[in-house]
């Protein structure tokens, strides 16, 4: 993985959790300070589809950590594997501009 896209990544996870922070807020869901045998069927489902979205952005920020997190030992331990920061071009990069 290039510097640049280890970067990138970073940078969305935080995008993500700050984004989840917004969406777990149940002060805007649909149906705030009624009981679930108050609400209609549809402000349910809405409220279900707000919790569902926030976990699903927290999933996706979790998944963007993990690949961060697996990209740092994998450069820390010096392996060369694609998972791996590596400084600038990798070896496809090279072999394009070669051929070119």
């Amino acid at each position: 993985m290039r510097l640049d896209q280890f970067e990138a990544l970073q940078q969305r996870a935080e995008q993500l959790v700050d984004l989840f922070i917004s969406e777990s807020d149940p002060d805007k869901w649909p149906g705030k300070g009624l009981e679930p045998g108050q609400m209609d069927q549809k402000t349910r489902g809405d409220r279900y589809w707000c919790k569902k979205d926030a976990v699903a952005t927290l999933a996706c920020a979790q998944r963007i950590g993990t690949l961060v997190d697996l990209a740092r030992r994998k450069t820390a331990a010096h392996e060369d594997t694609p998972d791996a920061v590596t400084e600038g071009e990798d070896d496809l990069d090279k072999e394009i501009r070669a051929a070119e």
